[in-house]
């Protein structure tokens, strides 16, 4: 079964989302920025030697310019602004950057269930910094899935995998999964309902993404567990007075923080 791909216009994405629980846009960030967003990359893996590329997470948004920049970027802003109006908050950004015949799977699951938001009102962007195929351990989702009620997760250690944690298998229909098959610089989305998980990357190339997860500023971040290491930011609009506190964007210093064209007007 071939992914959806829509051109961007709202009410196609609306429409495909609201069917399947996800949705294609194609060709949305330009290769200038894709490129600079791998030297991202191996620049956090150079300052974090001892961290597995797949886990590359939030706690390091809040003091990284380059980061907020690209999470920011306003064609991003306005896919999500289809999808939770135009009071726009990051909750959380994480790179799964599966290296060449060693990348991790990610199991089974549903983001929901990790979430401690009320309501549950939020939009997963997942950004392709490499083409992303099947045989590197694209992302995989189950159409329709996000009719399914959060599941809770449970530990697996059995096999090496991203999470740690999956659902249980008698929610997943594996056979009707889709292989959202990407090129650099796509964007997928998908609901937090939706039941999704990847394969290992046993091939030679680079699988690299980025998921930006964001939240209307009415939606609150129940502070627990590992939430508590979370830094919210505005990304556009207002906040909600008494909902969340939120984090002011970093400023770049040189020789601290990754270069960036544009670098000099976050000083």
């Amino acid at each position: 079964m071939p992914g959806v791909s829509v051109d961007g216009r709202a009410t196609d994405a609306r429409s495909e989302y609201e069917r399947n629980g996800y949705v294609i846009v194609r060709d949305v960030l330009d290769a200038d920025l894709i490129g600079e967003a791998r030297n991202h990359v191996e620049w956090l893996l150079d300052q974090h030697p001892d961290t597995r590329p797949e886990l590359l997470d939030t706690e390091l948004v809040k003091d990284d310019p380059f980061w907020v920049r690209l999470v920011s970027d306003d064609r991003l802003l306005d896919i999500a602004e289809q999808f939770i109006g135009p009071d726009i908050a990051l909750f959380a950004s994480h790179y799964v950057a599966k290296p060449p015949y060693d990348g991790q799977p990610v199991l089974w699951h549903q983001d929901g269930s990790y979430w401690p938001l009320e309501p549950m009102e939020v939009v997963s962007l997942w950004l392709a910094v490499d083409e992303s195929t099947p045989e590197n351990g694209c992302l995989r989702v189950v159409p329709g899935s996000q009719n399914t009620d959060l599941q809770q997760v449970k530990e697996r250690t059995d096999v090496a995998n991203v999470l740690g944690s999956a659902m249980d298998d008698q929610f997943v229909d594996e056979q009707q999964a889709v292989d959202l098959v990407l090129r650099a610089g796509d964007v997928s989305i998908h609901h937090p309902h939706a039941i999704h998980g990847s394969n290992a990357n046993t091939s030679p190339n680079w699988r690299r993404g980025l998921t930006i997860r964001y939240i209307p500023t009415s939606t609150r971040i129940i502070k627990r567990g590992d939430v508590e290491r979370l830094t919210p930011m505005l990304m556009r609009g207002r906040a909600v007075p008494g909902v969340n506190e939120y984090a002011s964007w970093p400023k770049y210093k040189p020789g601290q923080h990754l270069y960036f064209r544009g670098s000099e007007s976050w000083a």
